[in-house]
């Protein structure tokens, strides 16, 4: 072993049996980092009992409850975390370099680790990592953090509407505050085209893994059956597909659905159910693959799509992925207009790391996993955000999901047809509207619920109450402040008491989901 040094930081080198560099810092079990090393990290700490679990949860004025990873992870011998212990971690050493290692600008070594680990995970397309066990070290740190460290990280990570609001949060009638963050503003500003890790390269498909692909549809037979054809001409065949239709009978063409017509198992269920996750869990039940490939009914895929998520999952050793859906200009574009679009992509798509959502119209998760969640949480029926808490789901049980650049399709989207058909009738009032699952025994009267009730059920569901809290002031610092001009703001205020009740329903709603439960049937 000898000694580096880089960005100030004092490493230990490792080399692993595939020829891997580790840098690392504290003592890991070595044999523990060649197997680790095999895998999708590229940075590893024990720092859960070292005193970093849940750290600088100050982040909670950017990140709200639209960041997966704000919370720390319970049960897990391993899951994402990017709360870095500087004194004990290993890192890839071609992923210290090319990340450029710690932050100089900040003095204190505690908070350039959480930075660095933060937009590891969040920008450059690194995967940090807790692992139970790797460092034997117990001695738990105290993490001291200053006010005006706290700005410092704002400005130099977000734009300063959010260490604004961070200041009216902390307390607006305090100077101290806003001194903190006029200082950080005349001294850094916000850090622009960080540099990232690049895709692994990917390895030929090993062995001969099943596949099942599943297709929720809804009044969109036609959609469905160019989705079927573009199956067909896969580099790497499913060897199942299964389509639950929920068209109405009087609506149906039954003799459109023709298995013998394709060189794979088809199955063709008509749903009896209402909703898109009870649709996908009757799909689920009939899959045998060994993977699952998720799909919307009205999406475009290139013939290498299936081989490049199995590939992917294959060579970073992963459950789950999120691949890169494309957004069509029109419904009668096709895979052409699929080439012209990536190759115009705007941004940085040659990254994996980790996934900031998940995709129903383009995701692929190894079936014991999904499994393991039993399928879609049914409360999300009638409403919106099914997709991102089953991702969210996966990561809690230790399967991050991620982004998949070689896995694309074109999302054609038309206003026609498909699973919100049912769900356009929230916003219809009074006698015409037809009740929503998610209204449970209380029907929606005079008061129509804002945000989505599905929506405010996945943040209880999913987030603790504080981050519910500074949810709530977001949102409504958002609705006086951030939409149309300042002339508009008395006319908001006017109608602020009703948008308050709006709220208040959906929290309402939200709050007998959470009772009940998940659900998956």
């Amino acid at each position: 072993m000898k000694e580096n040094k880089s960005s100030e930081i004092k490493f230990k080198e490792h080399c692993t049996p595939s020829g891997e560099v580790i840098l690392y810092r504290g003592t890991p079990n070595l044999e523990r980092l060649n197997h680790l090393a095999e895998g999708y990290g590229d940075i590893w700490h024990s720092s859960f009992e070292q005193g970093y679990k849940n750290a600088f949860q100050d982040i909670v004025y950017q990140t709200v409850v639209f960041f997966w990873y704000i919370n720390d992870f319970d049960g897990l011998d391993a899951c994402v975390s990017w709360r870095i212990n500087p004194n004990c971690f290993a890192i890839r050493k071609s992923v210290w370099e090319a990340l450029g290692g710690f932050d100089s600008d900040y003095s204190n070594l505690q908070l350039a680790a959480l930075d660095f680990g933060f937009n590891a995970l969040r920008n450059q397309g690194a995967i940090p990592m807790y692992v139970k066990g790797l460092y034997t070290e117990t001695a738990k740190d105290a993490l001291l953090i200053s006010r005006q460290e706290r700005y410092d990280f704002y400005i130099k990570n977000f734009k300063i509407d959010h260490a604004v609001f961070m200041a009216y949060r902390k307390g607006w009638w305090n100077p101290l505050e806003w001194t903190a963050l006029l200082k950080a503003q005349s001294k850094f500003k916000l850090r622009k085209n960080l540099p990232s890790i690049p895709p692994r390269d990917l390895k030929p498909i090993q062995g001969k893994p099943t596949v099942s692909y599943i297709i929720p549809t809804m009044l969109r037979q036609d959609y469905t059956l160019t989705l079927l054809d573009d199956l067909k001409k896969q580099s790497y065949l499913p060897s199942q597909v299964v389509v639950v239709d929920a068209t109405p009978s009087e609506s149906r063409d039954e003799s459109l659905y023709n298995p013998s017509a394709y060189p794979f198992e088809v199955v063709f269920k008509w749903q009896t159910t209402q909703g898109s996750c009870r649709a996908r869990n009757e799909a689920i039940a009939l899959c045998t693959g060994e993977f699952i490939v998720f799909g919307d009914d009205d999406i475009r895929i290139p013939s290498d799509f299936i081989e490049n998520h199995i590939r992917l999952l294959q060579t970073y050793q992963a459950g789950a992925a999120n691949g890169l859906d494309i957004r069509a200009d029109h419904q009668q574009q096709n895979l052409t207009d699929l080439v012209q679009k990536l190759n115009n992509y705007e941004g940085n798509r040659w990254m994996v790391g980790l996934s900031s959502n998940f995709s129903n119209a383009n995701s692929c998760v190894r079936r014991e996993y999904v499994m393991q969640l039993e399928g879609n949480d049914i409360n999300y029926d009638g409403g919106y955000g099914e997709d991102s808490d089953f991702g969210i789901s996966l990561t809690k049980i230790g399967v991050p999901v991620l982004f998949n650049p070689f896995s694309t399709n074109l999302h054609l989207k038309p206003p026609q047809g498909g699973y919100r058909f049912w769900g356009k009738q929230a916003k219809i009032m009074g006698k015409k509207r037809k009740k929503q699952p998610w209204e449970l025994d209380v029907p929606v009267k005079w008061i129509r619920p804002v945000p989505s009730p599905t929506i405010m059920y996945q943040i209880l569901k999913q987030f603790n109450s504080e981050q519910f809290t500074e949810y709530k002031y977001k949102y409504f610092s958002m609705y006086l402040f951030k939409k149309g001009s300042k002339w508009e703001i008395p006319l908001k205020l006017l109608k602020l008491p009703y948008r308050i009740l709006q709220f208040k329903k959906s929290v309402f709603y939200a709050k007998k989901l959470n009772a009940l439960g998940k659900r998956t049937q």
